[in-house]
């Protein structure tokens, strides 16, 4: 079993997150060793735009957040080196979304980490995320 602490601690100095209403369903590492996470957020008033739907930039901090937890859940500490997304419909305001991330890859100190982003009410698929993740050098104060 993997020790979690190290992403619980991560997450919950996530101000950015918490201030969203972003909240963790299950963090954990499969049998291969890969990290996975799944997140869920509500589209609140400030997050709807000036078409009445939800800001592409607040599914990608939605599918953002999921993927660090995602590629800090085997116990590297790893940041983004890049991400990309694909917004395939929009959602609304009260439209409560969810984030399933899964670690693909790693290799040396990088890895590839998709983010998959729907609506809880239909299951409609909103988002695909693909972030690269570079894990740091073990902190020396650590």
């Amino acid at each position: 079993m993997t020790d979690l602490g190290h992403v619980e601690q991560m997450w919950a100095s996530d101000d950015a997150s918490r201030r969203l209403g972003i909240t963790l369903e299950e963090v954990g590492v499969d049998a291969d060793g890969r990290g996975f996470a799944r997140t869920r957020m509500a589209v609140a008033e400030p997050m709807v735009n000036g078409h009445d739907i939800t800001h592409g930039g607040f599914v990608f901090t939605l599918a953002d957040s999921t993927f660090a937890l995602t590629c800090n859940a085997s116990g590297r500490l790893t940041v983004a080196a890049g991400a990309d997304i694909v917004f395939v419909t929009s959602t609304r305001l009260g439209d409560v979304l969810l984030a399933e991330g899964r670690e693909r890859a790693t290799y040396g100190r990088s890895g590839v980490t998709d983010v998959t982003v729907t609506r809880e009410a239909d299951g409609a698929l909103v988002a695909e995320f693909r972030g690269r993740s570079r894990a740091l050098p073990p902190r020396k104060d650590a």
